[in-house]
């Protein structure tokens, strides 16, 4: 099974060309959102969180997602160790949710592909891009914070440029029409190179 990981910064609009490639047929693994699951129900993980970040970072129970935000965003090493909590048992989660899926290939949706090691276990890697000013707006509006906290979430992942350099595709997100020509063409040509390669 193909693995195509599906990167972009924080407000490219990653989720709505994953949307594009699901409604050809792909099978998406939405990996914040699988990610934020296991951080709420895995044992071993939330007992971790609490070592790294105090008992604070759940409140009956329940993850405590600002208290969390507001240490780690602060805090590159912190944000690294929380990280190397979560990746594991996300990967292996992955792993798990692949073996079952039917789709020619399979899209690794991740906000931080290459930070956190994921993008080793990929096949082909397609980057989502908009403009800074673009971006800045969309999550300003998404989740109702100031541009100065969107600027500082930016800081911690990877810019453009480092993300291109490792990926075999870029998409540029500004015109959806435009951006659901190129999913068409990028699915095209994967199912293509799955051809040749059987």
């Amino acid at each position: 099974m193909i693995v195509v990981g599906l990167t972009g910064g924080i407000g490219s609009g990653k989720s709505l060309v994953a949307k594009m490639f699901s409604s050809l047929g792909i099978a998406i693994y939405d990996s914040d959102t699988q990610a934020k699951h296991i951080i709420a129900t895995n044992p071993q993980v939330k007992q971790a969180i609490k070592v790294l970040l105090g008992e604070e970072a759940y409140v009956d129970g329940v993850y405590n997602r600002t208290y969390v935000a507001s240490i780690v965003f602060a805090d590159t090493e912190k944000l690294a160790q929380l990280n190397n909590i979560v990746h594991p048992a996300l990967t292996l989660h992955f792993m798990q949710w692949k073996e079952k899926q039917q789709s020619p290939y399979v899209i690794k949706e991740a906000a931080i592909l290459f930070e956190s090691g994921a993008y080793k276990h990929c096949d082909y890697i397609i980057t989502v891009t908009a403009p800074e000013k673009l971006r800045i707006a969309r999550v300003m509006k998404r989740d109702n914070i100031n541009e100065a906290q969107v600027v500082e979430r930016m800081k911690q992942q990877w810019t453009d440029a480092e993300r291109i350099a490792l990926s075999d595709a870029v998409i540029e997100n500004i015109d959806i029409d435009k951006t659901l020509k190129e999913v068409q063409k990028l699915h095209t040509q994967l199912l293509k190179n799955i051809e040749k390669g059987r």
